[in-house]
């Protein structure tokens, strides 16, 4: 049977490796907790039995147990957090596809079938609701400092989202800021090949090079970022990049890792150097030159355009600028290391992908805009690659009314969690689950059409999904296809790599990809 993991605020754990980023954009906040219950001890397969018509009462929801302090105490002594997808997972499997986590102070429901969540969506309201990372909430509060759209709920979030949602979600933007994106991208590829040819080994003009991308595909998302947010470049591909610029991305993989162990703990010591925002304003303001328009139109990026048209205050320009950047680096740079593996891996798929490209390449003219549109097996990689390594693991809401689930009653208000990796690696929602496709999202009819179309959830869903999700689909496409236009992957060894969660899922050790030049 099936099982379902929670998602609590519970999660504590020690600094793990680097974090990943565009994770402001609709990515589940918090950790979630499931902890194993002893063959006896659980009442889950027999809850999650249907009664015949009677609706189950919401304490008859299968679960991991009773007690929140005792479950928090075995999380911490098991070392789940850092495998808290994996514990998801096997929850499912032992207690069927729902049930309820209550680890310290904090309970859920978890769910993983797309028609559960296809009905939790329905119940979410005019102003959907997610869990807070309070700990950045505070941050802000004790400062006095705006929050932006990740941290709002309410009214209040809803104003500023729709105005936001003109400025990076609509497709005249989108189609404004695709050659930012993809100079970069160009960049990024020419740069690699020079290194290639420096440092690679072979006949000249046919070099190859083994190195872990990890650093140039950090580099890569806050430069790809930056110009689209600012409207200029940092200079990350420079011979001397900025050391502002690096100290960011730093400062984003330390809050990535160190905010798991203050979500239950009080806000003590560790909180001045988790809040301490060296870096993120003085990169900020030394670009920010929105009021002024660029000369012959020239695209001014997000933070132009937001100032120009003077509907948020100057307040709350800076802190969604903020969020977008530090958003914008890890839950991008990450799954471009996963997804260079699997194409490493799967070199029949990776030559298919690449074949795609290079026809809607010459049917573009070069056109780098125009070709992705011809080359669908570009965004089905990124889609197969959130679906088997899900940036956040969870996406949570809390209905606005009484609903059922699994024909148990679940009161309005309750959080309730969609589990992603067991969503994504489920043999009853896709066929052949743990086999790398691209091709399973194309088609009139695509694996995921069906019980709603709620199998690719990776950037949420609705009004409250990632508002930095067009930045981050078009960056990732956009690289992978200059990449594939311009290198042969390979990889030593095509053993599954290991993953960890901080606030998002990333390999243990960086994956070792071989770039051979075409």
């Amino acid at each position: 049977m099936r099982s379902v993991c929670t998602r609590v605020t519970v999660c504590v754990r020690a600094q793990g490796p680097r974090g990943s980023g565009r994770a402001l954009c609709a990515v589940a906040p918090q950790r979630a907790l499931c902890v194993a219950v002893a063959p006896g001890k659980s009442e889950g397969r027999k809850g999650a039995e249907r009664a015949g018509g009677r609706v189950r009462s919401f304490q008859e929801i299968p679960h991991t147990g009773r007690s929140g302090l005792i479950n928090l105490v075995k999380f911490w002594r098991e070392d789940r957090f850092r495998q808290i997808h994996k514990h998801m997972e096997r929850t499912f499997n032992a207690l069927g596809p729902i049930y309820r986590e209550h680890v310290g102070t904090h309970s859920s429901v978890n769910i993983m079938l797309p028609a559960d969540i296809a009905e939790l969506f329905r119940s979410e309201g005019l102003h959907p609701r997610r869990m807070t990372l309070q700990p950045w909430a505070t941050h802000r509060e004790t400062r006095q400092h705006s929050k932006g759209v990740f941290l709002k709920n309410g009214e209040e979030w809803r104003a500023d989202r729709l105005l936001l949602n003109k400025e990076v979600m609509m497709s005249a933007p989108v189609q404004r800021f695709l050659p930012l994106l993809d100079e970069v991208a160009m960049d990024f590829c020419r740069m690699l090949r020079a290194r290639v040819e420096k440092e690679g080994r072979g006949e000249e003009g046919k070099r190859s090079l083994t190195l872990d991308p990890s650093p140039d595909l950090f580099r890569f998302a806050l430069e790809a970022s930056c110009h689209v947010i600012y409207g200029e470049r940092i200079g990350l591909f420079a011979s001397s990049p900025s050391m502002e610029s690096q100290k960011f991305i730093w400062a984003v993989e330390r809050m990535l890792a160190t905010t798991p162990p203050l979500l239950n703990l009080p806000l003590g010591a560790p909180w001045k150097r988790f809040t301490d925002p060296e870096g993120i304003p003085a990169l900020s303001s030394s670009r920010a030159r929105g009021s002024e328009a660029a000369a012959g139109g020239q695209y001014t990026g997000v933070l132009g355009q937001l100032m120009e048209k003077g509907q948020l205050s100057l307040d709350l320009i800076k802190a969604n600028v903020t969020e977008l950047m530090a958003g914008g680096v890890d839950t991008t740079a990450v799954p471009l290391q996963f997804a260079l593996f699997e194409l490493g891996r799967n070199p029949d798929v990776q030559e298919r992908v690449r074949q795609q490209v290079r026809a809607s390449w010459a049917q573009a003219g070069g056109d780098s805009v125009k070709a992705l549109q011809g080359a669908p097996l570009l965004k089905g990689t990124i889609k197969e690659i959130l679906r088997l390594y899900p940036v956040g693991t969870t996406v949570q809401r809390y209905p606005i009314k009484d609903i059922v689930l699994q024909n148990y009653h679940i009161p309005a208000g309750t959080m309730v969690q969609a589990c992603l990796y067991p969503l994504g690696r489920s043999a009853e929602v896709f066929k052949d689950p743990h086999r790398f496709d691209p091709g399973r999202w194309g088609g009139a009819r695509e694996e995921g059409q069906s019980a709603g179309g709620f199998r690719s959830l990776a950037f949420g869903f609705g009004a409250r999904q990632c508002v930095g999700r067009r930045i981050a689909e078009n960056e990732m496409q956009l690289l992978l296809m200059h990449i594939l236009r311009s290198f042969h992957l390979s990889v030593l060894s095509s053993e599954d790599l290991k993953t960890t969660c901080t606030l998002i899922l990333q390999p243990e050790t960086p994956p070792r990809i071989t770039f051979r030049k075409l």
